[in-house]
């Protein structure tokens, strides 16, 4: 036999194996199964199931999403899961339903979602009293308007149609309740910013601030670049104080040497400039002290050598 013919024969009993493996497979109504689109019209999608009849989704059983374009949406080659309702469609086809699969696997991924901390995109659907919808694999979320953005949101109408990240931050497949926020994304971003102008700041440096705010541990001082650091109560005076209150007041300007930014939080001292003032005066004290003695010196060493000269009259 030639190898052209032998190969030809391979392939042949492959699809032979194939087909009475899926003659052999049990299926029944309520099974999830897993297909590969190959057909796709406005009316319905046709899955490819690896079995003897092939699987026919309706428009209607593929997402409960009222805006879904399925022409749009699905493509041959997408892989889809589907629950089997009914063993004949009348043609001799598998009649799926992506909508009742997707009711019990999109709840595991969202709760992956959940877990996972995942940031995902979605686009507002709807606009309700407290907030927006939104559908996450299919299912219908809420967004309340607390949680659209950093900033207060009184009217949602203009987010309407706009895509937003969030993340999952409740999820109850029992009371069919999904829960998303777009503003836990903004937080860390904003964090993230933060961050990275705090990573710029160099410990040692000179800044300029505001007090913001007193506290019995420290004073908070506003150094501008929306960046806030801590005054530690031990680095406001070299004096000892029971309060911050006793050194400085709300609004106060002043100057401060950043000691460090450990886990991005800013350490300023106020206690160091003023212990380096103090040594820097004492420092120009002893200059002082000592070229006024050397000029004494020599002063009183040259009258004394002069009271030694005697001039003839």
């Amino acid at each position: 036999m030639s190898e052209e013919k032998t190969v030809q024969a391979s392939e042949s009993m492959n699809d032979y194996k194939n087909e009475l493996e899926a003659s052999f497979r049990k299926l029944s109504e309520g099974d999830i199964i897993t297909g590969t689109v190959i057909a796709v019209t406005e009316e319905d999608v046709t899955l490819d199931l690896k079995y003897y009849a092939s699987g026919i989704i309706k428009a209607e059983e593929i997402s409960v999403d009222p805006d879904f374009n399925l022409l749009e949406s699905v493509h041959v080659g997408d892989v889809m899961e589907a629950t089997i309702i009914r063993m004949d469609d009348g043609e001799g086809n598998l009649l799926l339903s992506r909508k009742e699969a997707n009711d019990v696997l999109a709840w595991d991924k969202l709760n992956q979602y959940l877990e996972e901390e995942t940031r995902v995109k979605v686009r507002i659907k709807g606009i309700v009293p407290s907030g927006v919808i939104a559908y996450l694999e299919g299912i219908r979320g809420f967004i309340p308007a607390s949680h659209l953005s950093l900033d207060y949101v009184e009217d949602c109408t203009p987010w309407l149609g706009k895509d937003v990240d969030v993340k999952v931050i409740t999820v109850d497949r029992k009371k069919k309740k999904l829960v998303m926020s777009a503003k836990v994304i903004e937080r860390e971003k904003a964090q993230e910013e933060q961050n990275h102008r705090i990573s710029m700041l160099t410990p040692g440096a000179i800044v300029e601030g505001t007090v913001e705010s007193l506290m019995p541990y420290g004073a908070f001082v506003n150094i501008g670049n929306g960046l806030s650091g801590l005054v530690h109560i031990s680095q406001i005076s070299t004096k000892r104080i029971k309060h911050p209150k006793e050194a400085l007041e709300t609004g106060q300007k002043i100057k401060a040497k950043i000691l460090n930014t450990n886990d991005n939080k800013i350490s300023l001292s106020m206690r160091v400039l003023e212990e380096e003032m103090i040594d820097t005066e004492a420092k120009e004290t002893s200059k002082s002290v000592e070229a006024y003695s050397s000029h004494e010196s020599v002063s009183t060493n040259l009258g004394s050598l002069l009271a030694d000269i005697k001039l003839d009259n």
